[in-house]
């Protein structure tokens, strides 16, 4: 990166910084917008990325299963690690060989340069020896990939392919208890497919989604608003199990993309 970059998004500057980058990429103190547009550009061809970013945008974007479980794909193949830093610093981008200061316009992105050896070299120690004293930032999130595999195995090709559907249609899978979050995704597809209850909850504390009980208190709520219904199916030795089915013949009956727009409106 000998020269500045002048962009239209966030994006193309890493895509043009990601290309440019012979060894590893430190990316330093991105906004939530810079994270999540990293994790969309990583690709196989993808240098090494060193995110390191403040504690709270970190928790915040990557509360967003879509780009949390992606995000983990990366650092499973080694694409990608990150750090908490919580120092307040500018938003770098950062290699042995250049230093780059992100600055946002109102329709452009720039990335401003230097070519001064000595100060590029100072930038890089203090930015490799601060990311090798910071705490690794813990991801919970499984990988997609692992969730995808391991759903077609436990509950069958139908149910991961409606899982998917449903994260095409969402432009976030959040957590906070409102709106469809990775738990009711999951208790969403496998009604649709009327699994059981016990599978999909067994399926998704061994992955890595959530516990049992959180499926069970996720798939009570679903249920006191109309999205879920259940039937008991009874086994040879024990409680009967629960299989899950969609809440009414409107919901029963809608392709994926009316299905997620009705349940998102029913659980608000």
């Amino acid at each position: 990166m000998k020269s500045n970059l002048l962009e239209r998004t966030m994006g193309d500057v890493l895509e043009a910084a990601l290309d440019a980058a012979d060894d590893e990429l430190f990316v330093i103190n991105p906004d939530a917008e810079a994270i999540e547009s990293l994790v969309e550009t990583l690709d196989a061809e993808s240098p090494p990325v060193c995110l390191f970013a403040d504690s709270e945008t970190l928790k915040d974007v990557l509360d967003d299963f879509l780009v949390a479980s992606r995000a983990a794909d990366h650092i499973e193949a080694d694409r990608l690690e990150i750090r908490v830093n919580d120092a307040a610093a500018n938003s770098l981008l950062v290699t042995a060989d250049a230093v780059v200061a992100v600055v946002r316009g109102d329709d452009q992105v720039a990335g401003l340069t230097t070519d001064d050896e000595a100060f590029i070299d100072s930038a890089y120690q203090r930015i490799t020896g601060e990311w090798a004293d910071a705490e690794n930032f813990n991801l919970r999130t499984p990988s997609l990939i692992r969730v995808r595999e391991t759903l077609t195995d436990e509950l069958g090709e139908s149910t991961r392919e409606n899982f998917d559907a449903v994260l095409d249609a969402l432009e976030t899978a959040r957590g906070d208890g409102e709106g469809l979050d990775e738990v009711t995704i999951s208790l969403l597809v496998a009604a649709k497919n009327e699994d059981l209850l016990y599978d999909i909850s067994k399926w998704g504390e061994d992955v890595g989604i959530a516990s049992k009980a959180t499926f069970s208190r996720t798939k009570t709520r679903m249920e006191d608003n109309g999205i879920l219904g259940t039937e008991k199916v009874p086994i040879d030795v024990g409680r009967p199990r629960l299989r899950l089915k969609l809440g009414d013949d409107n919901l029963r009956g809608a392709d994926i993309g009316s299905l997620v727009e009705s349940t998102q409106s029913m659980l608000e």
